[in-house]
């Protein structure tokens, strides 16, 4: 396969924007449908898209190839998800036997990670809602969760769809938090092993008569049922690659670490000038050379002595 090099800096700049990173860019959205979708399915699908028009991307066009719970039929996702940079997706379609059928799954090195597949009832638009517009949610402000039900810790698709949807929906990953800027909620309710309601609200402060002011949830839509069908979580192999995290050992100065020398150094040693250096006569080694000769001359005035 041939590998082909940038040519220009634009686009050496956007290899490096994809290039892993040890803190990775925020998670693009993409949102697709299939061959055949409803006006309830692209209501929901364009609504998706509005509450992550900071990092979505939506195709327009029908994709007959797409079905991503079958073998080989999620070759075309992976490669959209390649070519747009997106590691989340939404992809919608519309059957007799699965109506109003949304799949919203995760890639990992963009291949398929895992999959949950929804069926959408009760839908209710944003502009069924009739609010105080001042309180309409900011694009690219961070929501809160709030998950009701104790299914969502005991049953697998539930939990399963409580990660999926955290992560479809948290945005960039922050350290701190202004309580001014957070202006919106998720409240999801579980109403069955199946079934959870998902609310869209915003939330409006009021003072308290205390440092911390009282919130009150506003629905602005959109709302909906979220009916489980099918999903399927990642491979052990898949997992255990996918939750690996980078070594923030400190870096030790001039030291390298490779696969056959092992682990390497470098010393700088400075220059000693010997040249400068005071030679002393209390020299061990003068010492001795002194003792031989002194003995040698011992020795031969012996023999002198004795001829």
């Amino acid at each position: 396969m041939q590998i082909r090099v940038p040519k220009t800096k634009r686009a050496k700049r956007e290899l490096d924007k994809r290039a892993p990173k040890l803190v990775e860019n925020v998670k693009k959205t993409l949102i697709l449908h299939g061959t055949k979708t409803s006006a309830v399915l692209n209501s929901v699908l364009t609504e998706l898209y509005h509450l992550k028009r900071d990092n979505a991307v939506k195709f327009s066009k029908k994709n007959e190839n797409i079905k991503p719970f079958e073998s080989g039929g999620e070759t075309s996702l992976e490669f959209f998800s390649h070519k747009t940079d997106c590691s989340l997706f939404a992809f919608g379609s519309h059957s007799k036997k699965r109506p109003n059928n949304l799949v919203l799954g995760r890639t990992y090195d963009h291949h398929i990670y895992d999959l949950v597949e929804v069926g959408v009832e009760n839908f209710k638009s944003i502009e069924s809602f009739e609010y105080d517009k001042k309180l309409a949610p900011k694009i690219g402000s961070k929501p809160l969760f709030a998950f009701i039900g104790e299914e969502f810790e005991s049953v697998d698709e539930l939990k399963h769809l409580k990660e999926v949807l955290l992560d479809f929906f948290r945005g960039e990953v922050v350290e701190s938090l202004n309580l001014t800027g957070v202006d919106r909620v998720f409240v999801c309710t579980a109403l069955s092993s199946k079934t959870i309601l998902l609310m869209h609200c915003a939330l409006r402060l009021k003072k308290s008569g205390t440092s911390i002011p009282r919130m009150e949830l506003v629905e602005v839509g959109p709302s909906m049922d979220l009916v489980v069908r099918r999903h399927r979580l990642p491979s052990e192999s898949l997992l255990k690659e996918a939750m690996k995290t980078p070594d923030h050992a400190k870096k030790i100065k001039n030291v390298t670490s490779d696969v056959i020398k092992g682990k390497t150094g470098r010393i700088y040693i400075p220059d000693q000038k010997v040249g400068d250096m005071p030679l002393s006569n209390n020299i061990k080694g003068l010492k001795r050379e002194r003792r031989e000769a002194k003995q040698n001359k011992e020795s031969k005035k012996r023999k002198t002595e004795s001829e």
